[in-house]
């Protein structure tokens, strides 16, 4: 998701319960159904795109529609193993995937998604991003780093992380998801070290502006976090995936 897609207002009220735009029908591979999604990307005019683990698949769905319909995967021209994140490049307009478990990132056009490309390749990616000048984030969990490529380029440039598995503040572990602001500081979430991790511009290591007081679920903790965005505010919001919540911490909240 692009950084200045998040605006939320600040006087914005939470309802304390959701409507399902998506699935909702048990888990399945049918149209109306997702079998343990993941990563999601919401387009200007309110499609929901979907990445579906479980069934290998993107599915996208139109805003009000009871049915998505399969963009990549399953039976079609590019198979996908694990897709776990999806976003789209509006220059190119296409679909950017982590193809997770066959070790890629592949490029799908969205109007004819069967001349599809691998980008990116021996990399065992979760999330990414792009921010508004077009560059991609791509992290990659084995090597406990986020990489920034220009798009086309072979060579990424690290970002975070780079040092090795750890908990340090120049290192990672197994980070998921990743988030750039319109700063261009990176926000990762590290599954093992329970924190999401801001790393700014040319900094040489991470502050922890989320979680970070070790495993757990009391309101200062997360548990395994996945997918996290930054509103306009700081305010960072945080899948807390083992907890079964969503957090929100305030810009400089312990």
């Amino acid at each position: 998701m692009r950084a200045n897609a998040i605006d939320i207002h600040p006087n914005a009220t939470w309802s304390t319960n959701g409507i399902t735009v998506a699935g909702g029908n048990e888990a399945g591979i049918a149209t109306n159904q997702l079998y343990w999604p993941y990563g999601l990307y919401v387009d200007d005019d309110l499609t929901l795109y979907v990445a579906d683990i479980g069934s290998n698949r993107i599915l996208e769905w139109k805003s009000g529609v009871k049915n998505g319909t399969v963009v990549a995967g399953r039976n079609g021209a590019h198979q996908l193993n694990r897709p776990y994140d999806v976003i789209i490049d509006k220059e190119s307009d296409s679909l950017i995937i982590s193809d997770t478990d066959n070790s890629r990132v592949v490029r799908l056009p969205r109007r004819n998604g069967n001349r599809g490309e691998t980008i990116i390749s021996n990399i065992y990616c979760h999330g990414l991003t792009m921010d508004d000048n077009g560059f991609l984030y791509v992290v990659d969990s084995r090597k406990h780093e986020v990489r920034r490529y220009k798009i086309g380029d072979t060579e990424g440039t690290v970002v975070a992380g780079g040092n090795g598995n750890g908990h340090r503040l120049d290192q990672l572990s197994l980070p998921r998801y990743v988030f750039v602001d319109r700063e261009h500081s990176v926000y990762v979430s590290e599954y093992s070290n329970h924190r999401v991790t801001k790393c700014e511009l040319g900094a040489k290591q991470g502050i922890v502006v989320a979680g970070g007081q070790g495993q757990g679920n009391s309101l200062t903790q997360l548990d395994g976090p996945q997918g996290v965005v930054v509103d306009q505010l700081g305010t960072v919001y945080v899948a807390d995936f083992n907890n079964d919540r969503i957090m929100g911490w305030s810009k400089g909240a312990t």
